[in-house]
């Protein structure tokens, strides 16, 4: 596995030594144990693909082709250098690297790798095939449940007073609105009166037929629905005032760069609203219904809207708790606004 140059001839935002010096707390020692546990191979490789997102044990398993002990020894010394972070959800743990210097350090010896090495392509290449696995999973079920899926809401906190609550706090009124995951196009048939124009995204054609066939029952010629993958919006959905995201971020195996993805097509003042589940510990949902996260902390989002360019603007939390005997789940609905502007009332 090699660099990409002579380090010395990289261009850096800061440099290395500087990143270096203010790791952890900037003793021998520490340097030294943060150093070690970036100067190994299968280290260096799981930190060049935590730089391209979240990651499962599961997955990096998967994409180095090692065990899963000797896989989460790598992960326990890479945490406790301070590189990465970890979040759990219910059994399952997923990394990333640190907010923190030791993040900037993993990610300054990242940029320094050479791309075209066989090694590192070839890890690539086995994270798109994850990547695609993980999103057939979600395409399958979604094509399977179509017709059913707002019955299968129904696991949650009641449609009505969540639909309520979504339009107290949306804009009295939007150019364009971009519903991200749009499946039935409820939201589309929801906002209708307060929006000029509007567009749906899925990447399920079984879904986009049910959505078509919704949007011409109700009359709604303002709006429309396309194919599209919300990790790769196009230029044309720049300009949007609203952006919505209900019950979508729980099955993308890479929620922050959705979120991402949807900052960068507001305006200056526009607003993002997520309607997702709040955490809890109902597994069988990853097997039952495709889910790949069991539920979003109100920190969780924050900090993704934050790094995308955003800030948090409101946390309502609707439902019964997570451990309800009747098993329904919390539903959290959290507004982020792009800086720039004020959100029209």
């Amino acid at each position: 596995m090699a660099f990409a140059d002579d380090l010395s001839d990289a261009p850096l935002n800061e440099p290395v030594l500087a990143t270096v010096l203010i790791a952890q707390d900037g003793s021998l020692t520490n340097l030294t144990q943060t150093l070690k546990a970036a100067g190994e191979e299968t280290r260096l490789r799981i930190l060049s693909l935590l730089a391209a997102g979240e990651r499962s044990v599961k997955d990096l398993t998967d994409i180095l082709s090692q065990s899963q002990p000797r896989i989460s020894r790598h992960l326990k010394l890479l945490l406790e250098a301070g590189l990465i972070e970890r979040h759990r959800e219910g059994t399952w743990a997923f990394f990333r690297l640190s907010d923190g210097q030791g993040g900037s350090l993993a990610r300054s010896l990242v940029s320094r790798l050479d791309a075209n090495d066989p090694v590192i392509a070839r890890d690539r290449v086995r994270l798109d095939t994850v990547r695609s696995s993980n999103g057939q999973v979600a395409a399958e079920y979604f094509a399977e449940h179509a017709a059913e899926w707002d019955s299968i809401r129904s696991l949650h906190a009641d449609d009505a007073e969540i639909e309520a609550a979504m339009l107290a706090l949306a804009p009295a009124s939007m150019d364009l609105m971009v519903d991200l995951g749009t499946g039935t196009a409820r939201m589309l048939e929801l906002f209708s009166r307060k929006y000029r124009r509007a567009i749906g995204i899925d990447q399920s054609p079984d879904m986009l037929a049910y959505a078509r066939n919704r949007l011409d029952r109700a009359g709604l010629s303002a709006a429309q629905v396309r194919r599209g993958d919300m990790l790769d919006l196009g230029s044309e959905l720049r300009g949007a005032d609203f952006v919505v995201m209900h019950q979508v971020l729980h099955f993308l195996d890479d929620p922050a760069a959705a979120i991402r993805g949807a900052i960068d097509i507001l305006v200056p003042g526009g607003m993002l609203m997520i309607v997702d589940f709040k955490p809890h510990e109902l597994e069988f949902l990853r097997t039952e219904q495709a889910h790949r996260r069991l539920g979003f902390s109100t920190a969780q989002l924050s900090g993704w809207i934050s790094e995308a360019g955003g800030k948090l603007t409101g946390s309502v939390s609707i439902g019964a708790p997570a451990r309800s005997p009747d098993r329904r789940l919390s539903v959290g609905l959290w507004t982020g606004q792009v800086a720039g502007g004020e959100v029209r009332p």
